[in-house]
């Protein structure tokens, strides 16, 4: 008897049957566990993974957006910068030929100023000349008439004979001078 009682004492002690009592209990407990987590756990984990994923895919949107902006400013500064370029070659190249024009201007005007300046000069040395010549044609007659005086003996104080006494002595002085010149050329 002691084994048929101790067997049914071991099956009414076994550990790995649970009492009826737990397994209600348990299976209770379980239930508003489970109710618990999947009413109102899941929804906000749901939420918090759904906000996760907006905000990554929101900040990729921003990054995209933000790299078009860059990729579109670095775009209108090198049309810019290449304008400036432009813009630079244009304003040194007018600068360019304004100092050309100026150059020239000032080449023209001292052209025209040097004109002027030996107008005037070659003016002033015909008048000198002119001045010294009716001095020395003067001067020559004056001692031509005495030359002549004294050579035909009369005197030539006749202003008219005088006139034509110098006029033909000039007029063979020149004759001379032109003959000599041409001897010597």
């Amino acid at each position: 008897m002691i084994t048929a009682t101790s067997v049914l004492a071991a099956e009414e002690n076994n550990p790995l049957l649970p009492h009826p009592y737990e397994l209600v209990v348990g299976i209770f407990s379980f239930l508003i566990v489970l109710i618990v987590v999947g009413k109102i756990l899941v929804p906000r984990i749901q939420q918090t993974l759904e906000e996760r994923h907006d905000e990554i895919e929101g900040g990729l949107r921003r990054a995209e957006e933000a790299k078009a902006e860059a990729d579109r400013m670095l775009e209108d500064y090198k049309a810019r910068e290449k304008k400036a370029a432009v813009d630079a070659s244009e304003a040194r190249r007018k600068a360019e030929e304004q100092a050309a024009e100026i150059v020239a201007e000032a080449k023209e005007r001292a052209q025209v100023e040097a004109n002027r300046i030996t107008e005037a000069a070659k003016a002033e040395i015909e008048a000198e000349r002119q001045q010294a010549l009716a001095a020395l044609r003067a001067e020559v007659g004056t001692l031509s008439v005495d030359l002549a005086g004294r050579v035909v003996g009369e005197s030539l104080e006749d202003s008219a004979r005088q006139s034509r006494v110098i006029d033909r002595f000039l007029e063979e002085l020149e004759d001379r001078a032109r003959t000599q010149e041409q001897i010597t050329s």
